[in-house]
């Protein structure tokens, strides 16, 4: 009865390409991509699934959108004299929404995928370290460094994410599997993940960040 009536009331507010994309974004944060249909989006919406393409052109239109939405909570400072304070707060900001939106990595990645924002953020970060006195040639590879970390990370680090409990079991298997004595520096390290090293602290990601931008800078200062 509960659904019943929000359905009926959500059937009641008008619909817009940005109610559309908002509720998709929100189902698939809480159901994964996988799960958004345009039936269910409908159901989400108090709508048929034919209304929906008042709105978006298609399926492909719709995930372009919610790409579009998501990447576009990336913070991109103003233009200023310190090139490294701006990259870091860039990357910390989109590595932050890709947390929270986990289904919008992989998406945005996909070379099928139209996404605006997407070349905007790339223009930002060519220019920004374009303007802070990189050559052609380092600019080239500290984009690729950069933007592989950013997204390269986030994959990795979604793929080995796990509830807390989980580790703790999946820990205690492996050393049960592979013995101390063998293994005393990956036991370690092990015994580090379970423990939550790190939490509090800087985390991983930036962390390569930093150590990225070190050399970036004292590849900026040598070049002739």
């Amino acid at each position: 009865m509960v659904k019943r009536a929000e359905a009926a009331a959500a059937s009641r507010i008008p619909l817009t390409r940005e109610r559309v994309l908002q509720t998709a974004i929100a189902f698939a944060d809480e159901a994964g991509i996988d799960a958004l249909s345009m039936r269910r989006l409908g159901q989400e919406l108090g709508v048929e699934a034919m209304s929906l393409y008042n709105h978006v052109a298609n399926k492909d239109d719709l995930l372009d959108g919610m790409a579009e939405l998501v990447l576009g909570e990336r913070e991109l400072p103003a233009r200023g004299d310190d090139w490294r304070a701006a990259v870091r707060r860039s990357a910390v900001s989109a590595h932050d929404l890709l947390r929270r939106h986990p289904w919008a990595c992989a998406l945005a990645m996909s070379p099928a995928r139209n996404i605006p924002v997407r070349v905007q953020q790339m223009e930002w970060l060519l220019r920004t370290l374009r303007e802070a006195g990189f050559s052609p040639d380092v600019t080239y590879h500290a984009y690729h460094a950069l933007d592989s970390h950013l997204w390269g990370f986030t994959l990795w680090e979604q793929g080995h994410s796990l509830p807390a409990g989980d580790i703790a079991d999946l820990a205690a298997t492996f050393m049960r599997d592979f013995p101390l004595d063998d293994y005393p520096y990956v036991h370690e390290h092990v015994g580090q993940h379970v423990a939550g090293f790190g939490k509090g602290e800087k985390s991983a990601f930036e962390f390569v960040l930093d150590l990225l931008l070190d050399g970036l800078e004292q590849a900026r200062t040598a070049a002739p």
